[in-house]
């Protein structure tokens, strides 16, 4: 008998089915017990491969990550949650605002946790950090570091930001006037990861770098190979997750040797270099330095992060703005030191690269950008100044519209740590579902970004939606980019200054339009967990007049 094609329930039975060629007594009792935690609640979910779950195509290379919950949402968007299978683990996915909220805010003591993808005794370097840290370890580190992305420790580092925006522009404006056409074709995801690199590189360590130019940089090369997720990375870090063991059997680890030590060298280098020869530059390295020593204070003052930095913002809880004093390794520090690089590096060529992806598409929108731009320029003496990219609003409404279509963070996850009622799917659901302790539920973020019934026309961009006018007109739980709760981006605001910084001196001296090779279906690749266009994000770049 053929197997070609096995599931576990039909789209809208709680009754076992199986594929067209078998019955239910064809599954094992065994799989039976893995994939039937959903049917006995009455949670939706969709058809399962034994062993892979919903993982099958997306392992094959076919289906990107959000494949699985975007169609859910689609088949059943009336359901409070739905559920999918992560290989053998079920994951509940929440599709109703309020619950939403309810988990990530109120009830967050339940959820304060992240499933981890690193094992402490395998890679220490990222399961030390705050992404993967659990519990009272989380409160405190994110209590220590949270300081460290206060309004008064970012703007010191605008002009690193603009000195690395100007750099890449004269590098660009260079290769435009050797070129006999007077424009070049650029793929821009290239280009800003390169850029972001070069910003991390000054910022956090304190590095002068030149990736555009000296493209095969040390500092760039062991970044890409820390931050960059291929598919079948994303695979294995699941598996991984799953079965902890995998890891440390196999000794997977994410980064390899060569770039631990790169990293430790650097990082503990430094900041050995500026204690003994009282160098202070105001960047992550010396905030660390500050954080080690109990010197990282919030600011006295507290200002509304919108309107400081922008729309996309989010909060900081009171969980980063208690006061701790704790001991720091020297693999503690240089944790938080890649975390950075992890965090800003993919994430900041994803929202630049779809920013003027979406500018070339729509010339009428990078012109009037540009006019504010070039006023505010000429009005700051040209010098790009936190002040400057706070007064601009239609900036902010650009980079905002760029965020709910292309979200770098496509979907959240949490981990219960104490048992929790999450009610019933649906009125019809035959009784409560009760998660776990070691349970995971999952927030898609790009499928509710792209909810019609949440923000009509999804799929324009359209920056209007963020307009004084507008922006009060959604429900406001619907947008999170940086996700939502305590357990939010610690970097949310050095990510908006970064990218509205680096916006401002590329268009100021370049112009973005479409080229023959522009993916204008905007189709995604399943190559990377993160959002990457299928076919590269292929441009054409010209001197501004």
């Amino acid at each position: 008998m053929k197997t070609e094609c096995i599931g576990c329930r039909g789209p809208d039975s709680n009754i076992i089915q199986i594929g067209p060629e078998l019955t239910e007594h064809d599954v094992t009792s065994e799989e039976f017990r893995k994939y039937s935690f959903f049917s006995s609640y009455g949670v939706k979910n969709l058809w399962i491969l034994p062993f892979f779950g919903n993982m099958f195509k997306i392992s094959i290379n076919r289906e990107h990550f959000t494949g699985p919950s975007n169609e859910l949402r689609k088949r059943y968007p009336r359901e409070r949650f739905v559920g999918q299978y992560i290989f053998t683990q079920p994951e509940v996915v929440l599709q109703d605002l309020t619950l939403i909220k309810k988990v990530t805010l109120k009830d967050f003591n339940h959820f304060h946790d992240r499933k981890s993808i690193s094992n402490e005794d395998v890679e220490p370097f990222f399961a030390k950090n705050l992404f993967n840290l659990r519990g009272h370890e989380w409160q405190d580190m994110r209590s220590t570091l949270s300081p460290a992305f206060a309004a008064s420790k970012i703007k010191p580092m605008i002009p690193f930001m603009e000195d690395v925006g100007k750099q890449a522009t004269d590098e660009l404006l260079d290769m435009i006037s050797k070129s006999t056409t007077g424009s070049i074709e650029v793929d821009v995801k290239d280009l800003t990861l390169r850029i972001a690199n070069d910003v991390i590189a000054s910022c956090v360590f304190g590095l002068n770098v030149n990736s555009v130019k000296d493209k095969d940089n040390e500092f760039y090369k062991m970044g890409k190979m820390a931050a960059t997720s291929k598919w079948f990375h994303i695979v294995i870090c699941v598996l991984t997750a799953i079965f902890p063991f995998l890891a440390k059997v196999y000794d997977m680890k994410a980064l390899s040797r060569k770039s631990r030590e790169y990293f430790t060298s650097l990082v503990l280098g430094a900041m050995k270099d500026r204690e003994a020869n009282r160098i202070v530059r105001e960047d992550m390295i010396h905030l660390l330095m500050e954080a080690r020593k109990g010197r990282l204070t919030h600011d006295s003052k507290i200002v509304g992060d919108r309107k400081e930095f922008g729309f996309a913002t989010v909060p900081e809880s009171p969980y980063g703005r208690k006061t701790v004093s704790r001991a720091w390794s020297p693999i503690d520090i240089v944790s938080q030191a890649v975390m950075f690089l992890i965090s800003g590096y993919e994430t900041i060529s994803i929202t630049l690269s779809f920013a003027l992806h979406e500018l070339a598409l729509n010339p009428e929108i990078q012109e009037r950008l540009v006019r504010e731009i070039k006023q505010h320029h000429t009005r700051n003496g040209g010098r790009i100044t936190f002040r400057s990219i706070q007064n601009m609003t239609y900036l902010d409404m650009v980079v905002s519209e760029t965020l709910r279509l292309w979200p770098s963070y496509v979907q959240l996850g949490r981990m219960c740590i104490k048992d929790y009622n999450m009610g019933k799917p649906n009125p019809r659901a035959p009784r409560d579902l009760v998660l776990r302790r070691g349970d995971v539920l999952t927030i898609p973020v790009l499928c509710i970004h792209r909810d019609p019934k949440l923000f009509p026309n999804p799929e324009k961009f359209d920056p209007e939606r963020f307009s004084e006018e507008n922006k009060n007109n959604f429900n406001t739980a619907a947008y999170m980019p940086f996700g939502v709760g305590p357990r939010n981006c610690i970097g949310s605001r050095f990510a908006l200054c970064e990218i509205k910084v680096l916006l401002c001196q590329l268009l100021l001296g370049i112009e973005v339009s479409t080229s023959k090779k522009t993916c204008v279906s905007s189709k995604l690749s399943t190559k990377t967990f993160g959002l990457q266009l299928k076919d590269g994000h292929w441009l054409m770049l010209k001197a501004r007049p």
